[in-house]
């Protein structure tokens, strides 16, 4: 049984980390672009201790344009294909029907979708897998003009009563609610101001009795607050992900994992002294 069959149980959050095999991801675009770079990293990040891998072909940073089926296929498959038999679950971020078949029937036992299955036969594309977890995302708009202007006139409630209606279709769709995951969408058609305050009220969330994802790793959000560019916020991105966890996540998506599971070490350390876990 692996970690994500026990996510609902397990007394510790889990740490997903990025393998993003793109030109022009916010972060690490291009780092890691071929097969092999791609292989390289997702075996350092396991030798760091990652519980879960991201694999993403397609880049949704603000501004971002879209991939063909055979190109984002091209890139994710021979990785995936690679690290199944790594002992760590692999998880696919896609939001093509197609790219989730493919991906599932590579090994992946996780699909993260930024649309939440609102594409296409997305939902025919998992439904039937129940082996396979699916992480459910808020966006406001599409990658290409979520950051043009986002409005909300209360954020948690209308990003919590969106996801809640994902959960609700999913479920008529014979998709059980222990396969899901729920991740807010810092960044993903917000405002720092409204980042701020989903972080600030993560834990309800909870409510909806579905685990939740938070990524937050070296995010605009966390440069707007300390001025560090991208490859300078390992700080804001460990305590970020420690406030996550402490405000209820149970899956945090990072590019540091060394870092963050450091931090998560000494706060579990220090809350099991006192008898009480996560």
């Amino acid at each position: 049984m692996s970690l994500l069959d026990q996510l609902s149980s397990i007394d510790r959050p889990l740490i997903m980390g990025v393998v993003n095999i793109t030109p022009d991801s916010f972060s690490d675009g291009g780092l890691f672009f071929s097969t092999q770079q791609a292989i390289a990293h997702a075996n350092r990040l396991i030798s760091e201790g990652v519980d879960i891998l991201d694999i993403g072909g397609e880049s949704t940073r603000p501004g971002s344009q879209q991939v063909t089926i055979d190109e984002e296929l091209k890139r994710i498959v021979p990785v995936v294909e690679a690290l199944v038999d790594s002992g760590v679950p692999i998880s696919v971020d896609t939001s093509k029907s197609e790219v989730m078949k493919h991906a599932i029937a590579a090994g992946a036992q996780m699909i993260n979708d930024v649309h939440a299955l609102r594409n296409p036969h997305a939902l025919d594309a998992v439904a039937s897998h129940a082996h396979v977890k699916i992480c459910l995302m808020h966006m406001q708009g599409t990658p290409q003009n979520m950051q043009v202007n986002p409005q909300y006139q209360d954020i948690v409630t209308e990003v919590k009563t969106f996801l809640q209606q994902r959960i609700q279709l999913a479920e008529t769709w014979g998709i059980s609610k222990d396969r899901l995951v729920i991740d807010p969408g810092f960044g993903f058609g917000k405002t720092l101001q409204h980042n701020l305050t989903l972080l600030n009220q993560l834990d309800k969330f909870s409510e909806l009795e579905v685990p939740i994802l938070a990524g937050l790793s070296r995010k605009s959000m966390l440069g707007a607050i300390t001025g560090n560019e991208v490859h300078q916020r390992l700080h804001e991105s460990v305590a970020a992900a420690l406030l996550a966890v402490i405000k209820g996540a149970r899956i945090v998506r990072v590019h540091d994992v060394k870092a963050s599971k450091d931090a998560l070490a000494i706060y579990r350390a220090m809350i099991q002294q006192n008898g009480t876990n996560y």
